[in-house]
């Protein structure tokens, strides 16, 4: 193979005697203005995720992958709904509360007399149904 004579101060300092490496043991190098070669960074971010990206869409093209993400799509869609039910059913029990408690607190005339009549009607259920001492009819 031939070699190289190395103009950039990061390639410089690997040189041999004679100035010059083989092309195997030199980094990546670009030529910059005025014919200078400066080395490159080997470890490129870029790269890596572009060799993801071709890994998961050929990981796409499998049959089993696309198995696993139509039920994994199934279950998120059920869990999904089971926790909007569940929600709904909350909310719904949350709203009946408040109304019931502003229902209470409130001195309109109607729900006042609502009020004494489920009184005198709790009243009349912890009665006896004997009289206290009266005997059981035969």
């Amino acid at each position: 193979m031939g070699q190289v004579r190395c103009f950039g101060p990061k390639v410089r300092g690997r040189t041999s005697r004679s100035g010059s490496l083989p092309y195997s043991q030199l980094p990546w190098l670009v030529l910059k203005d005025k014919g200078v070669l400066e080395a490159v960074k080997t470890k490129d971010n870029g790269r890596k995720w572009i060799w993801w990206f071709l890994g998961v869409i050929a990981a796409l093209q499998l049959y089993f992958v696309r198995e696993l993400l139509a039920a994994f799509a199934l279950f998120a869609l059920g869990f999904a709904a089971i926790a909007f039910l569940v929600a709904s059913v909350y909310l719904a029990q949350k709203s009946w509360e408040a109304g019931v408690a502003r229902l209470a607190a409130s001195q309109n005339s109607w729900i006042l007399a609502v009020r004494r009549s489920v009184g005198s009607i709790e009243e009349l259920g912890r009665r006896p149904l004997r009289r206290p001492g009266s005997e059981a009819a035969h």
